[in-house]
This record gives C-alpha cells, sequence and structure tokens, in this order.
C-alpha cells in the first residue's frame, strides 16, 4: 500500500519572530534545520518514489536536508506555487501579537483560522484550497494509485486545506488543526487513494 508523507517546513525565521509569513520568502533557524534533519530520520526507512514542494525556500531546504538525511538527495522532486503558503496579504511581515492589540483577538483568528473569510489583501484557506487540491488530483494522486510513495513539503495553510480534502474534516473543525513544523504526518492509502492510516511519526 503506498504512503504519502506530509511535512510543514522547519521553523523559519518569521515563525520564531511571530510575524505573518505568508508568501514572502525567508530562511530557516538553525532549529528549522535541526527539525528538518530529525524528520529525515524519522524517514530513513520508507522507499520514496518522487518529493514535491513550494517554490518558497524554506520548504526546499527542509526537503533539501530531509533527503540528505535519508540517503537520497536525488529523489525526483517538483516544486510548484500551487503548494506555496496562504497569501496573508496586508498582514505579512507584521507581528501577530501586535496585529491582535490593534484589530483584537478576534479578528485576527478569524482571518488566521476561518475557511472563507480573507486577510485584507490576502488569500483564505477557501482559496489556497483552490489551488491546492486541484494540483495533488492531478499530479500526486495518479502516483499514489500507482503504488508510489510521496513526500510533501509545504507549509501550514497549503498542508491544511490538504488535511481538510484527505480526511473529511469540517469547514469548522479545520479552525482548530494546527501543524507543528518539522514533524511528518503518514497516510497510508489503499488502492483507490482512500486513507487507511493517518499517524504523526
Amino acid at each position: 500500500m503506498p504512503l504519502l508523507v506530509l511535512v510543514r517546513h522547519g521553523q523559519s525565521v518569521w515563525n520564531l519572530e511571530n510575524r505573518f509569513t505568508g508568501e514572502v520568502d525567508v530562511d530557516l533557524t538553525p532549529l528549522g534545520r535541526e527539525e528538518a534533519r530529525a524528520a529525515g530520520k524519522k524517514l530513513k526507512s520508507i522507499a520514496f518514489s518522487n518529493g514535491f514542494t513550494s517554490v518558497l525556500r524554506r520548504a526546499e531546504e527542509t526537503l533539501s536536508l530531509i533527503l540528505e538525511e535519508t540517503g537520497h538527495p536525488g529523489l525526483p522532486v517538483t516544486r510548484s506555487k500551487a503548494l506555496n503558503e496562504r497569501n496573508y496579504g496586508d498582514l505579512q511581515g507584521l507581528n501577530k501579537a501586535e496585529m491582535a492589540k490593534k484589530y483584537g483577538e478576534e479578528q485576527i483568528a478569524l482571518w488566521r483560522r476561518s475557511y472563507s473569510v480573507r486577510p485584507p489583501g490576502g488569500e483564505s484557506l477557501q482559496d489556497t484550497a483552490a489551488r491546492v487540491i486541484p494540483y495533488y488530483e492531478q499530479e500526486i494522486e495518479p502516483l499514489l494509485k500507482k503504488g508510489k510513495n510521496i513526500l510533501v513539503v509545504a507549509h501550514g495553510n497549503s498542508l491544511r486545506s490538504l488535511m481538510m480534502h484527505l480526511e473529511a474534516i469540517s469547514e469548522a473543525a479545520i479552525a482548530e488543526v494546527n501543524i507543528p513544523t518539522g514533524l511528518p504526518r503518514q497516510y497510508r492509502l489503499d488502492a483507490n487513494g482512500k486513507i487507511e492510516e493517518v499517524v504523526y511519526l
């Protein structure tokens, strides 16, 4: 049975600084690189056929470090903007705590966690899903149905939208889902692409 493994990139500089990052291309922190290497150690026993990542370097570097640790730096990797983090619009680069003081905790929670509400000038989770899920169905799912093991390294919200699709998580329930940095989430699928098992490694 094929395996699909999702990994949110390791801690980034703006994660550490509690800033809205979105599509801004920031680097990993030293801890983020350690998280990526730790993920690679957990994934050593899996023979992946293909890797997928966004075009943002925090995800690309995380994938690269994982593959170094697994001993497969030459794994075929596809990079796509479809897997990028959601665009946080006017909030990008701003401190989350400061914005909560300015707009109120409830408004920030709505912008960050609701399914359909867009932050000013940015994307909602629904908008993010509208690019992530078709990409998954067209590029990744066919490989899984051929029995291939696939590794996807992306971002908190692009992966949350994919998790909604894979696990049939409701719009209300997804608001409570937080994906840790650098922690692999493994799906074991049957021949039809249906989930048999989900575990954090």
